[in-house]
C-alpha cells in the first residue's frame, strides 16, 4: 500500500493569518474534490500569503485534492520556487497562469482553475457562455475569454492572458477550462460554483434541441448590483463559506491539520 509521508504541522511555524489562509485553501481543495471538479493532480488553486509580498500557497504536486491539508500546502515565490522546506515538489509550469494573474491583479487574493467536463465543453463552443439562466447573468457581467495557445508553459503568453482578463473575475480559457478570481478564497470558490453551474445548465438546455430564450442584455448590466442586494452586501463567499466548511468537516475531515 502506498501511504503519504508524515506531514508535520506548520501551525506553530507561521502567523495566525497565514495559518487561516492555509486552512481555507485546503478546504477549497477538498471542496473541489467533493464537487467532482478535480482533474486528478492537475489544476491549481493559489492564494496570497497575508502580509508577505510575492509569496503564495499552492498544492503539493502529486497529492490528490482530497488529500491536501493546511500543512502540506507549499509556499512559493512569483517564479514557482519553493520557499519553505517540504518533502513535496511543486509544478512550476502549473503556476504560469496563476503567476501572471497574481502579478497583475492585486485585488485577487485567490485564483482557482479547473478542467471540468462541462467547463471545457462550453469553452469549445464558439458562442461561449450564453445568457440562458439567472446564474449566467452574474458570470456574463464579469466574463473574459483567452484563446488557447497550447499547454500554458511559456512566459510570453502571460501579457496576452493578462490583457484578455482585464478587470473580469471569470475567465474562460478556450478549449481548456474555467478560471475564477476572488478577493478571498471563499469568493473565488463561490465564483467557480456559479461558473460551473452556468456551463452545466447551458449544456442541458442545448441538449433539448429546441429554441432557447436569451435574457435581455439590460438585465445583465445590472447583475452586480442585484447580487449585492441578494447577499445584503456581504457577497456569496462570506454567506456560504461557514456552511461549506461544515460540509468538509463531515465529508472530508483532516484538512485543517
Amino acid at each position: 500500500m502506498t501511504t503519504l509521508p508524515r506531514i508535520a504541522s506548520r501551525k506553530q511555524e507561521v502567523s495566525a493569518a497565514e495559518w487561516q489562509t492555509r486552512v481555507d485553501l485546503a478546504a477549497a481543495y477538498r471542496l473541489v474534490a467533493l464537487f467532482k471538479w478535480d482533474d486528478l493532480v492537475f489544476t491549481h488553486i493559489t492564494a496570497r500569503v497575508p502580509e508577505r509580498d510575492g509569496e503564495f500557497l499552492i498544492n503539493p504536486y502529486g497529492l490528490l485534492f482530497e488529500e491536501i491539508t493546511a500543512s502540506s500546502l507549499v509556499k512559493i515565490d512569483m517564479h514557482g520556487n519553493k520557499i519553505d522546506e517540504t518533502p513535496f515538489p511543486v509544478n512550476p509550469a502549473g503556476f504560469t497562469i496563476h503567476s501572471a494573474i497574481h502579478g497583475a491583479r492585486h485585488d485577487a487574493s485567490c485564483v482557482l482553475h479547473t478542467h471540468t467536463l462541462n467547463g471545457v465543453a462550453v469553452s469549445a463552443q464558439k458562442g461561449g457562455v450564453l445568457p440562458l439562466s439567472q446564474q449566467s447573468i452574474f458570470v456574463l457581467s464579469s466574463l473574459a475569454y483567452h484563446d488557447y495557445e497550447g499547454v500554458a508553459l511559456r512566459d510570453d503568453e502571460k501579457p496576452r492572458l493578462v490583457a484578455d482578463l482585464g478587470k473580469a473575475n471569470f475567465l474562460m480559457l478556450r478549449n481548456h477550462g474555467l478560471l475564477t478570481l476572488g478577493a478571498t478564497i471563499a469568493d473565488a470558490w463561490i465564483n467557480m460554483y456559479l461558473f460551473e453551474a452556468v456551463c452545466t445548465i447551458q449544456l442541458r438546455a442545448q441538449s433539448g434541441g429546441g429554441p432557447l430564450v436569451h435574457i435581455d442584455p439590460r438585465i445583465i448590466e445590472g447583475a452586480q448590483q442585484q447580487a449585492m442586494q441578494v447577499t445584503r452586501g456581504q457577497g456569496g463567499g462570506a454567506l456560504n463559506w461557514p456552511g461549506l466548511l461544515r460540509r468538509v468537516d463531515r465529508s472530508s475531515p483532516g484538512y485543517d491539520s
